[in-house]
């Protein structure tokens, strides 16, 4: 294994987009070759921009693996040594492996639940988040040649990193028998007793919203914060949001699901400052990250959540290809 090659890490989720959401909105759908499409695309952009090793993760479907064999560049590809189990702790060893092999990017196809469980063990590696998921926020809906070129540019020292991959904010909670996880966008505390399904779609059991991003140009979660008072990727504050469970009073109306636009009522809402801590107080309730339904809390157990400026560092890639496109590189004077 040559550590002294660029290399960059490639995660693709086969689940990403066939949770419980689809069948109760209009998501959109991806299927596994459109996946594959868009990884070949993306290593394209990788090779294009100065990228010389790959290393992807294995996945049941073979997804990455597949777009690798119709890939007829010179990059050195090859596939991480380790076993599938078709859960999210594929994402998360799988980045943590690549990290500790000397990836300088990771590049993730997924929704936020896959950013989420990439970024938990990949320390100051930039993750370069692509959507293939329902309902996506901290993803970047781009098109697989762009996102291979950005994030190389990052790699090559084409584009500044510190410019380009800035840390993003984390929502942390921690309860008192020790459980720790992270959200990057959204910490929901619902009603419901039992994880299920996981998705979570249903509003009226939510009592409380934390929030890292709420921009109005979002869909799920993240849009009810969007609609009431914006709060960016890069501000460093974030929204906490009582919602209301009388149906009367204060409501918003945000695109919660594609295609569904729903009244949503609130008794309050406050902006989040990094440190300040948050008690879960709705109890018995289920913890929900990133929109998917994770930590149970009964009746005497306690939660809290805190907000963090010390998340992952996050590539942008429009700024990336603006100043790669700045500095000349895709220009050649005759």
């Amino acid at each position: 294994m040559n550590l002294h090659l660029l290399t960059v890490g490639i995660i693709t989720n086969p689940a990403s987009g066939k949770d419980i959401r689809r069948l109760v909105s209009q998501s959109r759908v991806i299927s596994n070759q459109e996946k594959i499409n868009i990884v070949r695309r993306i290593l394209a952009g990788l090779e294009a921009s100065g990228v010389e090793r790959i290393l992807l993760m294995p996945d049941y479907s073979n997804l990455s693996i597949a777009a690798a064999s119709e890939h007829g560049g010179n990059m050195q590809i090859e596939s991480l040594d380790m076993p599938v189990f078709n859960n999210d702790q594929d994402t998360t060893r799988a980045a943590e492996k690549m990290a500790s092999s000397g990836v300088s990017a990771i590049v993730a196809l997924g929704g936020d639940g896959t950013s989420r469980a990439a970024s938990k063990k990949i320390g100051p590696v930039p993750l370069m988040p692509v959507s293939t998921g329902t309902n996506n926020v901290f993803p970047y809906l781009i098109e697989g040649t762009l996102a291979g070129l950005a994030t190389g540019f990052v790699v090559t020292g084409t584009a500044d990193l510190e410019i380009c991959a800035p840390q993003h904010k984390s929502l942390n909670i921690t309860t008192d028998s020790g459980q720790s996880d992270v959200a990057l966008v959204d910490v929901a505390i619902s009603r419901e007793r039992f994880v299920g399904a996981r998705a979570i779609w249903n509003i009226d059991s939510i009592s409380e919203l934390f929030l890292s991003i709420a921009e109005p140009a979002s869909i799920g979660l993240s849009a009810i914060g969007g609609m009431i008072r914006p709060v960016s990727r890069t501000d460093d504050v974030g929204l906490h949001i009582s919602l209301s469970r009388s149906k009367t009073g204060n409501f918003v109306t945000a695109p919660v699901t594609p295609g569904g636009l729903s009244p949503v009522f609130y008794s309050d809402y406050t902006l989040m400052k990094p440190g300040e801590e948050y008690q879960v107080l709705d109890k018995p309730c289920i913890i929900a990250l990133d929109g998917e339904r994770t930590i149970p809390l009964q009746p005497g157990q306690n939660a809290k959540i805190e907000m963090s400026l010390d998340g992952p560092r996050v590539i942008d890639p429009y700024i990336s290809l603006r100043l790669a496109a700045e500095a000349g590189y895709f220009c050649e004077k005759g």
